[in-house]
């Protein structure tokens, strides 16, 4: 009977605000384990249990100033943890909520702005007369060529960008993958086109992407060190000098894992170019 009446008084509301509850504490003890301010937290626990006991056991002075000592405790928490308080609310606050519509930068302008920085370094690039090679992953992964890359993992900047290129620094030898909207991997070697039919112009940096092109969904963007052009390669089709504009339009459609196209005059032509 007293069990069926409890059961019958618990409300919805009642069992929300117990997970509730349950949730913070847990994030709580997660976030601050394994630092100094954990062993805080197990003495603040150790003297509540105490407390608890002392007020049960009637022993009031006990009780009196343990509880005293808990609320200058809590204080002194605030005062001493300041930079771990101070982390927590911040990565609150970089939280994203998507319900909301919280995320200022959305994920497209991330695509727009990791896009506008690899044009910006092509275009520095030709400038210089210095080559690249930059190959953006999608569906298909890369692993075969990524193994025997070096390790980046950064945010895709132009400046880092042309100093990978710099001729004669230890990572400009190969290309750079781009995966998830990071440099992932530089100084890797890409497999060469077998294509008989390609121009003789046609160096081993365009031969190198157009290969990769015809064994994965990758799209190769190709700055020549002799002509200072910017070329794509995209399903096995080379197309060569591309303006900014339809550079950086490609770009936002490879990052997006769109598919990749250009105008149908300029495909035709680079295939014409090709087969000649």
């Amino acid at each position: 009977m007293p069990t069926t009446f409890f059961l019958s008084t618990i409300k919805f509301t009642d069992i929300i605000d117990i997970i509730a509850v349950w949730y913070i504490v847990y994030k709580v003890l997660a976030f601050f384990k394994n630092t100094r301010a954990f062993q805080l937290l197990k003495g603040i626990a150790v003297i509540l249990v105490i407390a608890q006991l002392a007020e049960i056991c009637h022993l009031m002075t006990i009780n009196f100033i343990l509880k005293n000592a808990l609320q200058l405790g809590l204080i002194a928490v605030v005062i001493l943890f300041q930079p771990e308080l101070r982390t927590a609310l911040t990565r609150m606050g970089r939280k994203s909520f998507p319900f909301f519509n919280t995320d200022i930068r959305s994920e497209q302008n991330q695509v727009n702005i990791a896009a506008s920085e690899i044009k910006n370094a092509c275009i520095a690039l030709t400038e210089k007369r210095h080559g690249a090679l930059i190959a953006i992953e999608k569906s298909i992964r890369l692993d075969d060529i990524i193994k025997i890359g070096t390790v980046i993992n950064s945010e895709i900047t132009a400046e880092l960008l042309g100093n990978i290129f710099f001729p004669n620094t230890p990572l400009h030898d190969g290309a750079v993958i781009i995966s998830g909207n990071k440099i992932k991997y530089a100084a890797c070697f890409l497999p060469l086109s077998q294509n008989e039919s390609l121009a003789q112009e046609l160096g081993t940096r365009h031969r190198a992407g157009l290969g990769l092109s015809e064994s994965s969904d990758a799209l190769v963007v190709i700055v020549s060190e002799e002509t200072g052009k910017i070329s794509i390669a995209y399903e096995g089709t080379l197309t060569r000098n591309l303006s900014e504009s339809t550079l950086e339009s490609v770009l936002v459609k490879a990052l997006s894992n769109e598919h990749t196209s250009v105008s149908k005059k300029k495909t035709r032509r680079t295939k014409n170019e090709i087969k000649a």
